[in-house]
């Protein structure tokens, strides 16, 4: 058989967009044809595979458009994109990395990463009909970042993966189809909405397993996420924060009240005097 680390390792290096995407699709739905070797290796994953045309920048190198022209829109849609893309390689690095872990673990991690999937190819779809490709604009690799840095530790990466970068999307999405509504483009409306309906599931499945590895340690969830956070992030979150969606996917409302409330005591005490 197969070993299942083997195949997600060669996945993630996959530059080719439909090979990953397809690649991914295969994972999920053959699971059970693989092999599980939990004393198998770990390899280190310095970046994933992406399209070679992709130029990767930092992200004060990238410019905000507009959204009233189509050239604005693919450059919103190319950003999403890019984060599917990169949510594709992070589910997927997650099912690797993270060894003698429950195998509703790996399952779960893999349907996330086939969500994705689907998730880009959508957009793709979107901007090949608008005469651009995936690889034509350049991104910035920030969530790849946090993959590495939280690469020895499942605790740190279910809790800043899922629990920030991609809870911070339901916080963001709602005012992007707003802004896509109000241009008349409901086929970007459809598919982030789409979208954000899978990730409320997929930030819940990471809070679920965030709160799993807590268990295991002893240690208190929202302690825990807190310490985390100001370790990784400086104590730094974004907001306003989508109660509503939090609240779905995982979050408890005493935490968010709490996180809330450092958010404005931060902002105070950056304001000069």
């Amino acid at each position: 058989m197969t070993s299942l680390f083997d195949e997600i390792y060669r996945v993630i290096l996959l530059t080719d967009a439909s090979g990953k995407c397809a690649s991914t699709l295969h994972l999920t739905e053959q699971f059970a044809d693989f092999s599980i070797d939990q004393d198998s290796s770990v390899k280190e994953i310095p970046t994933p595979g992406y399209p070679p045309s992709l130029r990767l920048v930092p992200p004060r190198q990238l410019k905000r458009r507009g959204i009233k022209h189509q050239e604005g829109r693919n450059v919103l849609m190319h950003a999403i994109a890019h984060i599917e893309f990169n949510a594709i390689n992070l589910a997927l690095d997650a099912a690797y990395r993270f060894r003698h872990q429950p195998t509703s673990f790996y399952t779960d991690w893999l349907r996330v990463a086939a969500d994705e999937a689907r998730h880009f190819s959508m957009i793709r779809a979107y901007l090949n009909q608008n005469g651009c490709e995936y690889g034509d604009l350049p991104a910035h690799n920030g969530l790849w970042d946090m993959a590495v840095e939280t690469s020895h530790d499942v605790t740190a990466r279910m809790a800043l993966v899922p629990r920030v970068l991609e809870a911070r999307g339901l916080d963001v999405t709602p005012g992007m189809i707003n802004r896509l509504e109000s241009v008349g483009d409901a086929q970007a409306v459809a598919i982030l909405q789409e979208i954000y309906r899978d990730e409320i599931e997929h930030v819940k499945i990471g809070s679920a397993w965030f709160t799993f590895q807590c268990q295991q340690q002893d240690l208190t969830a929202a302690t825990t996420f807190k310490s985390l956070v100001d370790k990784h992030l400086h104590g730094e979150l974004k907001g306003p924060f989508n109660i509503s969606a939090r609240l779905l996917a995982g979050f408890e409302q005493e935490e968010l009240d709490k996180l809330e409330q450092d958010i404005r005591q931060n902002h105070r005490s950056s304001k000069p005097g």
